[in-house]
């Protein structure tokens, strides 16, 4: 199985590189909000929410988990692709698993937010982010894992749905309260009590608050832990419903 998800994620890797364009596009957002949005919150140093060194320290997690969700929302556009083109049926046709046929595309998914994450984190460090390493690490192992899990929601609706138009009113539906939500931009601490209230029924909520504990160096917390008990329990149902659906899709 190990040799299947590796050939197969060699296999979207390229198809990716074949269209850089894609990795650009993924830069050009997070960059624009360091250079645009983040000069806005200067004032806020030192207040509720920021009291933790830059405000870079704060602002910048957010959009890493932004970056995070985000890679993984193309795969139902990729599966809806190659399913209409006949590569799917194909892959199916092999003796690869079904898990190995998300894997590969997820292992995909994954790379193309670590590297435009490690460029933004390289970017801004000059302008004041500062984060723990030990943190920052542990940060993008929790971050890889959301865009596992948005990669197999995401390539589990292409399938199920089938059509482009269906499946962009049901992402673009669903991705701008879940971030918003989730306090990507603002920590929800400068929030009414019960916009935070609703916070806790949004899985990213949680991934974003432990990316900002991890990024201050603050390993060893709750929001932490339920930060990474929350993402990986996400991650591991929507891989096991991305992977029932491709064994039960009908082409």
């Amino acid at each position: 199985m190990i040799l299947h998800i590796g050939l197969l994620w060699r296999r979207a890797l390229l198809e990716t590189l074949r269209q850089p364009v894609w990795v650009l596009t993924g830069l050009t957002a997070p960059l624009l909000y360091l250079a645009l949005f983040a000069p806005l919150l200067d004032r806020l140093a030192g207040g509720p929410g920021f009291s933790r060194g830059s405000v870079l320290d704060v602002f910048l997690p957010g959009i890493l988990c932004l970056m995070a969700f985000g890679a993984g929302m193309g795969a139902g556009w990729v599966v809806i692709a190659e399913a209409q083109t006949g590569v799917v049926e194909r892959l199916r046709s092999t003796p690869a698993s079904r898990f190995a046929l998300v894997a590969g595309a997820m292992l995909r998914d994954v790379v193309a937010f670590l590297v435009p994450a490690a460029l933004v984190v390289a970017v801004a460090v000059p302008f004041g982010y500062s984060p723990d390493a030990a943190g920052l690490a542990l940060l993008l192992l929790l971050l890889a894992l959301v865009t596992a899990a948005t990669s197999a929601w995401s390539a589990a609706l292409g399938l199920l749905i089938g059509d482009v138009g269906g499946l962009a009113a049901v992402v673009t539906g669903l991705q701008l309260p879940l971030t918003l939500l989730a306090g990507v931009l603002l920590p929800l601490s400068l929030a009414p009590g019960w916009l935070r209230g609703l916070a806790h029924v949004d899985p990213l909520y949680y991934a974003v608050e432990a990316a900002r504990d991890l990024s201050a160096g603050t390993i060893g917390t709750a929001t932490v832990a339920v930060g990474f008990a929350v993402t990986g329990a996400l991650a591991v149902v929507t891989i096991g419903w991305a992977t029932r659906t491709y064994r039960a899709a009908r082409m």
